[in-house]
């Protein structure tokens, strides 16, 4: 089984497996390591027989904010050159890209239980699972653009779990919508109360362990393949233009100015 990690927490419960997102204190943001832990774990929870459906929730009161702005920002100081800066950026969209993929790929059910803020990296995890459990103190968006970066992976998902026009909206808006509007559009297909967003998804991934094992794994391939090669592709498009981004003076200065709580100022 999956060895512990600071970052990522497993728990057994009968036949479902938890992932949690644990750095409470910093929004359970995505860093380098704990996006290659997550496609450690659930390769891991892939694995494991007994398993029969993965839920992934954050600790604390949220879900994800994204990705580790601060980790970013100290890794843009540290760059010697643009070469640096290209590798830099291109592996760790090619590790997201990694990770949303293989949630996708995954033949077990992921069921997102949405305990708090979805944002950036952390909609795209919401976007890759297969159902989505929300609460009130639930809120989903994209802020990417006001902080001079592209959701390049998330962007062609959220394509195809919604309509473009949806998608267009909170892309270019960098909207950030209540759980009534994500539960709207179809982003979040339940809402409970906030302390029964987990034990809702423990009991949709039993209730998913109540078909066969194949019949669910072939079911879950079926979604995913019969667009798989179009978005693959598209993730793929999707995480070079992320990588550039970064590379941005406007990177710079969108994450500059959300690490000092003040408006960017663009050129």
């Amino acid at each position: 089984m999956y060895m512990p990690s600071e970052h990522v927490e497993v728990k057994l419960t009968d036949n479902v497996g938890t992932l949690i997102l644990n750095r409470p204190d910093h929004g359970n943001a995505l860093s380098r390591r704990m996006v290659r832990q997550l496609i450690e774990a659930i390769e891991d929870l892939y694995r494991e027989k007994r398993v029969r459906a993965i839920i992934l929730i954050g600790a604390g009161d949220t879900f994800c904010a994204g990705n580790d702005l601060e980790e970013i920002s100290d890794a843009c100081s540290l760059q010697p050159d643009w070469d640096s800066s290209q590798e830099r950026w291109g592996e760790d969209a090619a590790d997201f890209r990694e990770l949303i993929a293989r949630m996708l790929e995954t033949p077990k059910p992921i069921i997102a239980a949405v305990n708090g803020a979805a944002l950036s990296h952390g909609a795209g995890l919401v976007l890759a699972c297969d159902i989505v459990v929300g609460c009130a103190e639930s809120t989903f968006g994209l802020p990417d653009p006001r902080r001079g970066i592209v959701a390049g992976v998330v962007a062609p998902l959220l394509c195809h779990r919604l309509s473009a026009g949806h998608a267009a909206r909170l892309l270019l808006t960098s909207s950030i919508i209540d759980a009534i509007e994500a539960a709207r559009l179809g982003i979040f297909h339940e809402l409970v109360d906030g302390d029964k967003v987990w034990a809702r998804a423990v009991e949709l991934g039993r209730e998913c362990a109540e078909g066969a094992p194949e019949a669910v794994q072939l079911t879950k391939r079926i979604l995913n393949e019969t667009v798989g090669e179009q978005l693959d592709t598209q993730l793929t498009a999707g995480a070079i233009l992320q990588a550039t981004s970064f590379t941005t003076e406007a990177a710079q200065e969108g994450i500059a100015a959300f690490l000092e709580e003040r408006k960017p100022e663009w050129k």
